[in-house]
């Protein structure tokens, strides 16, 4: 683990614990890495939930499929980020997403049990392990809030100008590439394809953005 250790630094759910303790922890809950190459499922929708996962390579989307085949993106997941920790707290019996490796990613799994219970060693660095799984899970709340506020607005243009203002605001400029190609935008939004396209040509013309692939920029 040790050579992931610049990764996990940085990860929201090991927060203030030393890298003496976080290698003991690590060992403590029986973590291990497993590699997944691109397309790959990393979690099986209908499973039940037991892991939480630490992407410490690459990247991997969070996604959910309707009764009739309808895919819609949750997020994309990086380097350092947590996942499926909401379900497997709730030790949630069949978990309603699936994950796919975006890209080849190394991935770290962490059965949620050995979190939320105390081992036999008693470990000191526990407590601070929960508060941030709490504070990770309250965080996550709010960007699911901003996501609703993105997919509930009416029109296609309105989804689209919501969501890269929220993105351009996190970035911090107007001028950015985001993480999702057309079809995986549409899903994201969970707009058509065609229509989304067509709407970013609008947006084009009228001057109110430029874009190429990923990259966006929002106009004055």
């Amino acid at each position: 683990m040790e050579k992931y250790m610049g990764v996990l630094r940085k990860c929201p759910l090991f927060a203030g614990i030393s890298e003496k303790d976080l290698l003991k922890m690590l060992t403590c809950m029986g973590a291990r890495v497993e590699l997944f190459d691109k397309k790959y499922t990393i979690i099986t929708e209908g499973n039940p939930a037991k892991y939480i996962g630490v992407v410490l390579s690459g990247k991997a989307q969070i996604i959910q499929v309707d009764y009739y085949g309808n895919r819609s993106i949750l997020t994309e997941v990086e380097s350092g980020d947590v996942f499926g920790e909401a379900f497997a707290c709730a030790e949630v019996q069949s978990i309603p997403i699936t994950v796919i490796a975006s890209e080849s990613s190394e991935i770290m799994l962490v059965e949620c049990a050995h979190i939320l219970h105390t081992c036999s060693n008693n470990c000191g660095f526990h407590q601070r392990l929960i508060y941030n799984l709490m504070k990770d899970l309250a965080t996550k709340t709010i960007l699911f809030h901003q996501k609703i506020e993105i997919i509930s607005k009416r029109s296609t243009r309105e989804k689209l100008l919501t969501y890269l203002s929220f993105y351009a605001k996190k970035v911090g400029r107007n001028q950015f590439e985001i993480p999702y190609d057309r079809q995986e935008l549409a899903d994201y939004l969970e707009v058509d394809r065609s229509g989304l396209s067509a709407e970013i040509s609008k947006l084009r013309n009228e001057g109110i953005l430029e874009s190429e692939k990923k990259w966006f920029a929002l106009l004055e």
